[in-house]
């Protein structure tokens, strides 16, 4: 069965929007994480922890 050229064009407009969404949804979730991995190892590890030893430890800590 043969798409209409709207049909087409709509899909690669979605391809567009959908991938755009996932490199900015990627950027923020990095950026999130080098915040949270800065603020534990400034704040919250303890004397030799590492910043996954302190996030473990609080996880369990809850």
């Amino acid at each position: 069965m043969a798409k209409s050229k709207l049909v087409k064009a709509n899909e690669k407009i979605a391809e567009k929007v959908v991938g755009a969404f996932e490199k900015m949804e990627d950027t923020v979730v990095h950026k999130y994480t080098k915040i949270e991995d800065a603020f534990v190892d400034r704040y919250l590890t303890r004397d030799g922890e590492t910043v996954e030893e302190a996030k473990k430890r609080i996880k369990e800590e809850r």
